[in-house]
């Protein structure tokens, strides 16, 4: 059903007046309408429509009344309020009235008020006059207290003296005191002031120094009359306090009697650090160098840890317990000890003094025989203090350190060396050891000196052991080199004049023999000191140096064998050898000699030289019947030059044997198997056996073959080319393990196919 123009208009200002009735309505009817399709969901829940419009209308009703009984309680609040307000306004009316009569009133009578100002000038003065009426009796006194105060404080009564002095102040005080709040304060008053007090600042000073004297000689007070310390700390406390009360007063009216506040506290600790801590600072004596730094040292330990006692044992009781006079004491130690090592650390400082001042700071210092006493425990804790030497001066000093014991070693180790480099032209044996092993001392002083110089950084700290030990490795190794060197010069004066070093080869073994001993201490050397956690292995450049020297110990004593052996191999093969054996009994009383001086090396040197030796003897021999100095013409000389070979071989066999090299380490069956080359009777078969010592002998050229087949004499120009193609076609590959043979023997250069300058060409 539409709406009337009526109702429209009638409802249509509401809605624009209160636009959320509507919505509120609809939001009611919806509500309404749920809970009623709720109640009335059932047919037989109608019966029951009549009490529930009963008791709705009966809750409207209620709802209604509460609200016309709230407005009204609001109505009847604001008129109460209003009337409120109007009642105020009527008294702030009758103020104002009242406040301006009174303002009149005070305007007329303010030329009365004028002749008051003589009055208030005359209780003024009244007022003063009166102040020094009381104080006349005390002012007249001040000479007479000052005189007494004076024959105290010559007496030694502390106590009483200040007390004359503290009257006084406080009467010179209180007068400022009354001119600064009476702005009399005047240039001229201060004066006239300070000239009737003038004895006072006097006082002051003379009690000052007196308590100064006795607080620098406190520990020695401690031990004969402690009370006249106690007296002079109550005078101390007595005059702080007094410092409190007039630096509080002074904030309101801004006065401070002159030379106050005294701060005789800060100057008590300041006299104690100037004088009694000081006093073993001044200076560093001039013996204290070298090792007698760490004398100096250890009387500082032992004055310092025992003026610690007396202050923890006496001085303690002496003080009041905010003076935490022993940590003080301890912290102005600390510091006048980091102030003094930087002093002693300024000066060219040798190794010795470096150690001292390290050792001392990091170890003696912290320790429970100095700062960590038990006498001195739990007061005294220089953990919580700055550390005595910075972390980069301990840097620094360790640098140091390790770069003058680095110099130190070096030339202690050169001079060792030119006394080992002299005794090797000695005209007897070096000692042997136990097993009869040539040794001599350098081993034992070089790791010594080492040892030593490790074992004094480990005192230290780990760091530095280190350090040390990377550089003594490091020096060794640098030995090592020149010892290498030396080795090369003793060779060479050798060559020059043999007479000169009788003993070359022992000396040569004994330098083998303290390279392995070396070698084994170093091992030692880098275990040493180290934690379970830490692995610590030779540099391979140092095990590279140790390498070196000995092999070339070896290689110049194989020389030295090679050189002897040579003059005899020179005159193999010939036919004066083939029918002579006593040119193979000379060789072998030269190996002899030789190889029996080098059974003296320890092992596995003495086998390696052994091996090395018999290597040296196989290539002459083969490199001897390389050179084509013999070609057998008939079958006879090769049948008789075969069986020479297997002579040889079998003496020389015989010889390594009788020496302690087994025969299957040996490489002499070499020349049993090219003698078979050589004494082959058929010839067209050398291809079979040139294969067969192919396959051998890999490392073998067609040069040492060729060179064998012209010693045959026999061998046509088409059976060296095929027996050569025959090389060429089953080419070799080296085993992994393979030991060469052929491969150290040089095959002599071809002779060239004419001949310039020969005498029979001419």
């Amino acid at each position: 059903m539409g709406m009337s123009a009526e109702e429209e208009e009638s409802t249509s200002p509401k809605e624009e007046e209160w636009p959320e009735v509507e919505k509120a309505e609809k939001l009611a009817r919806g509500a309404a309408l749920k809970w009623a399709s709720g109640i009335f969901y059932r047919t037989e829940q109608l019966r029951g429509l009549g009490f529930y419009r009963i008791r709705e209308l009966q809750r409207n009703s209620s709802i209604q009344s509460r609200i016309k009984s709230t407005v009204q309680s609001y109505l009847e609040g604001m008129s109460t309020g209003l009337e409120q307000l109007h009642s105020a306004l009527a008294d702030i009316h009758h103020v104002r009235q009242a406040l301006e009569s009174v303002q009149q009133e005070l305007a007329s009578s303010a030329g009365s008020f004028q002749s008051l100002q003589l009055l208030r000038e005359v209780a003024l003065e009244h007022t003063q006059l009166g102040s020094v009426v009381s104080t006349l009796p005390q002012l007249f006194s001040v000479h007479k207290l000052l005189s007494e105060s004076f024959n105290l404080l010559q007496r030694q009564h502390l106590l009483e003296a200040h007390m004359g002095l503290m009257n006084l102040e406080s009467l010179q005080g209180g007068i400022l005191s009354q001119l600064h709040d009476h702005n009399l304060l005047s240039p001229s008053y201060l004066a006239s002031i300070e000239s009737y007090f003038g004895g006072l600042q006097e006082l002051n000073k003379a009690l000052a120094q007196q308590l100064w004297h006795i607080v620098a000689h406190g520990l020695k007070l401690m031990l004969e009359d402690p009370s006249l310390f106690v007296s002079a700390v109550r005078i101390i406390e007595r005059e702080e306090g007094i410092d409190a009360v007039l630096l509080r007063r002074s904030q309101v009216p801004g006065f401070l009697p002159p030379g106050r506040p005294k701060g005789w506290r800060q100057k008590f600790f300041q006299v104690i650090q100037d004088t009694i801590v000081a006093a073993h600072f001044q200076t560093v004596p001039r013996e204290a160098q070298g090792w007698s730094l760490s004398k100096y040292l250890a009387s500082l330990q032992s004055a310092i840890l025992a003026e610690l006692c007396i202050v923890k044992d006496l001085m303690v009781q002496c003080c009041p317990p905010h003076y935490n006079i022993l940590s003080t004491f301890a912290a102005m130690y600390h510091q006048s000890l980091t102030h003094h090592f930087h002093q002693i650390l300024t000066h060219d400082v040798d190794k010795q003094e470096i150690f001292a001042v390290l050792h001392w700071a990091l170890h003696v210092y912290p320790s429970a025989e100095m700062m960590a006493h038990p006498n001195l425990l739990p007061e005294v804790d220089v953990s919580t203090l700055r550390p005595l030497l910075a972390a980069d001066l301990i840097d620094y000093l360790e640098e140091t350190y390790v770069v003058k014991v680095q110099a130190s070693i070096a030339e202690w180790m050169q001079k060792t060396l030119e006394i080992e480099f002299k005794e090797w032209f000695s005209d007897t044996e070096p000692e042997s050891d136990y097993q009869g092993c040539f040794q001599t001392t350098l081993p034992i002083i070089v790791m010594k000196m080492l040892d030593e110089n490790i074992r004094v950084a480990s005192l230290i700290s780990d760091n530095l052991l280190q350090k040390v030990r990377s550089m003594a490795l490091a020096e060794l190794e640098a030995f090592l080199g020149s010892l290498t060197e030396a080795l090369s010069e003793f060779n060479r004066e050798h060559q020059q004049e043999p007479a000169a070093s009788k003993c070359y080869a022992p000396y040569m073994l004994s330098t083998i023999n303290n390279c392995l001993a070396l070698s084994t201490s170093v091992s030692v050397l880098c275990t040493e000191g180290a934690s379970f956690s830490e692995s610590h292995k030779i540099p391979s450049s140092l095990k590279a140096a140790l390498e070196k020297a000995q092999k070339k110990a070896c290689r110049l004593l194989l020389d030295e064998l090679l050189a002897d052996l040579q003059p005899l191999f020179v005159q193999l093969p010939s036919r004066h050898w083939l029918s002579d054996p006593q040119m193979m009994r000379n060789i072998c009383e030269v190996i002899d000699t030789h190889v029996k001086v080098f059974c003296r090396a320890r092992k596995p040197f003495s086998t390696d030289l052994l091996v090395d030796s018999e290597h040296v003897v196989m290539s002459q021999y083969v490199k001897a019947l390389l050179q084509k100095k013999i070609v057998c013409r008939n079958t006879e000389e090769r049948d008789q030059m075969g069986r020479r070979m297997l002579q040889d071989a079998s003496q020389l066999k015989q010889l390594f044997c009788t020496l302690g090299l087994k025969e299957s380490d040996q490489t002499l069956n070499v020349i049993a198997d090219l003698q078979e080359l050589i004494s082959l009777k058929d010839p067209t078969l050398l291809s079979l056996e040139v294969l067969g010592l192919v396959t051998k002998y890999p490392d073998i050229s067609d040069d040492h073959i060729s060179m064998l087949l012209e010693v045959r004499g026999d061998v046509s120009k088409e059976i060296r080319n095929n027996v050569l193609e025959i090389m060429v076609q089953n080419l070799q590959v080296l085993p992994e393990n393979y030991q060469p043979v052929f491969g150290n023997i040089l095959v002599p250069a071809p002779e060239l196919p004419f001949c310039l300058g020969k005498p029979k060409c001419a």
